[in-house]
């Protein structure tokens, strides 16, 4: 068993987190190196991930993106990630999603498709979600 799966053979919520960052970072077909940035530098300074061993960050990024080759990678991935988070978690997952997505200062309709799907899939409802992208662009603001 890897730091990955849980007792079950389900992945870990630390994993299900990184799916989701790796899900947005991959929408539009172009991981680019801001995003990667965020990914790395939010696994090791959130909370969410204190107790999770960073060495592991490329292997569960690379599972995901393999995941995401198959024919119905994007609904695996996102059903592994919402038997994996548990309800507490679910709207910090919407907020790693929303900081990768802008990390490189634009939205591409692919995001933007994803993170509706990620709303939906994780039933973030309307009100945490606009609050949580607004955060997210403000975060990301430059002068």
């Amino acid at each position: 068993m890897s730091q990955h799966e849980n007792t079950s053979g389900a992945i870990s919520h630390h994993t299900a987190l990184i799916y989701v960052m790796v899900l947005v970072s991959a929408a539009d077909r172009d991981m680019t190196d801001a995003e990667l940035l965020i990914i790395g530098q939010d696994v090791q300074r959130l909370p969410v991930f204190r107790s999770y061993d960073i060495d592991m960050l490329p292997h569960a990024a690379a599972d995901c993106a393999a995941m995401l080759g198959d024919e119905e990678g994007l609904e695996t991935i996102l059903g592994i990630v919402k038997a994996a988070l548990p309800e507490k978690l679910v709207e910090t997952a919407y907020a790693l999603a929303c900081d990768v997505a802008v990390a490189d200062g634009k939205l591409s309709q692919e995001e933007l498709r994803l993170l509706e799907m990620l709303r939906y899939t994780l039933k973030v409802g309307r009100l945490p979600a606009a609050a949580i992208e607004r955060g997210a662009r403000a975060r990301s603001m430059v002068f």
